[in-house]
């Protein structure tokens, strides 16, 4: 090069990079998002890339296993449900098309989207009464073929109710659930997630509530291979409250994650998040992410959130990722907290010091961390039911855990 000879020495930061494609056509769509609100949203699956595994929302999970639930061939029909007849409550299957379809959330990622281009009709829950009643909406005959469903509950104004969904048996599954709460209303939602071993479940679920509403989510994982259940729940009006609670037990090769994002839209509007887990055996692997969104308009915000794991073997994995987000200061508190640790030798001690094993120790501590979420259900035999579980997966747990120590 000759010293005549013109050359580029703009400052650097002057012209975009080339690199990956950043400064051509379109390079907007390659852009991170930066806060969660931000995220893309469609309910056609052909708008979404296909999964690489690498994206934020999908790089914790076990691709392999589930891909197929990620494209157009699925079974969108209706599926074998039954729902609890009590007055106050109905049910009803109401086509695609209804005006009553989303009015909850729309897919923020591809699993989501190709459940709701797939699905025929949806199957309606109406909650009307005022005074407290219970439904319980069980599923157990959805069978191995890749399916998709979708799932609309709704709590009038003032209404009181309690809405149970039970999944048994196999299944391999892919699924939207709104969740509408009316102004005045409360309303709990229940997801127990009982399925056999084989069993790969795949669900996104939406909740707008209302002026003055409480709405309280709770979810316990404790069977199938692949769970990935996804809350999202958008305080769209002043007061209203929203509580999101989880419970899970993951064994060898078990793969339990949990994707939470709750969304502060409205002034003074309160929240909770509290998921606590336990893993043992080899290969078992949870996840839990918890965003919190705080917007500019929600003045006068309360918000919290948390994460606790319990590991009682090695081999095992927990990842937990609080994200909290404040777009303005003229709230009441905002915080997150994680942790994920092994047994508290005090609590250990403290036990065997009033006569108690050191096997019954373990097994007491790891019953009384999970059923903190348990006893929050409201439902005596629902109660019963998943407190003999946690049970059952403890028996083998904390034995060989005690022998190891």
């Amino acid at each position: 090069m000759t010293l005549t000879e013109s050359t580029d020495t703009a400052q650097h930061g002057f012209k975009a990079h080339s690199d990956g494609g950043w400064d051509a056509e379109g390079a907007a769509k390659l852009v991170p998002v930066q806060t969660r609100s931000a995220r893309f949203t469609s309910t056609e699956v052909a708008d979404f890339a296909e999964v690489t595994g690498r994206e934020a929302n999908w790089k914790f999970s076990p691709l392999a296993k589930f891909k197929h639930l990620l494209g157009t061939e699925l079974d969108g029909a209706r599926t074998d449900v039954s729902v609890t007849e009590v007055s106050g409550v109905s049910s009803e299957w109401i086509a695609r098309t209804d005006a009553r379809i989303g009015r909850a959330g729309t897919p923020e990622e591809r699993g989501a989207a190709a459940a709701w281009t797939a699905f025929h009709e949806a199957h309606l829950v109406t909650i009307s009464s005022e005074e407290p009643v219970t439904a319980v909406v069980e599923r157990s005959t959805l069978g191995s073929s890749p399916r998709a469903a979708h799932t609309v509950i709704e709590a009038k104004p003032n209404a009181r109710g309690l809405v149970i969904l039970e999944n048994q048996g196999d299944a391999n599954l892919t699924e939207n659930v709104e969740i509408v709460v009316g102004d005045g209303a409360e309303l709990t939602v229940v997801s127990v997630q009982q399925w056999d071993d084989s069993a790969v479940h795949l669900a996104s679920h939406y909740a707008t509530v209302g002026r003055d509403a409480t709405f309280k989510h709770i979810v316990v994982s404790l069977g199938g291979d692949v769970v990935r259940l996804n809350p999202s729940i958008h305080l769209d009006h002043e007061g209203a409250n929203g509580e999101a609670l989880g419970a899970y037990f993951a064994d060898a090769g078990q793969h339990l994650e949990h994707q939470v994002y709750m969304d502060h839209n409205a002034p003074h509007t309160r929240s909770r998040v509290t998921y606590k887990g336990a893993l043992q055996g080899e290969g078992a692997h949870t996840v839990w992410i918890g965003d919190v969104l705080i917007r500019n308009n929600a003045t006068g915000t309360d918000s919290y959130e948390q994460n606790r794991n319990l590991v009682l073997s090695e081999g095992t994995r927990a990842d937990s990722i609080p994200n909290l987000e404040i777009e303005t200061g003229d709230i009441e508190g905002a915080g997150h907290a994680s942790a994920t640790g092994r047994f508290d030798d005090e609590h250990i001690f403290y036990l065997q010091s009033r006569g108690i094993s050191e096997e019954e120790a373990r097994k007491l501590v790891v019953h009384g961390f999970l059923l903190e979420v348990i006893q929050q259900i409201g439902d005596e035999a629902t109660e019963a039911r998943l407190r003999e579980a946690v049970e059952a997966e403890l028996a083998d747990s904390v034995r060989t855990e005690a022998v190891s120590a």
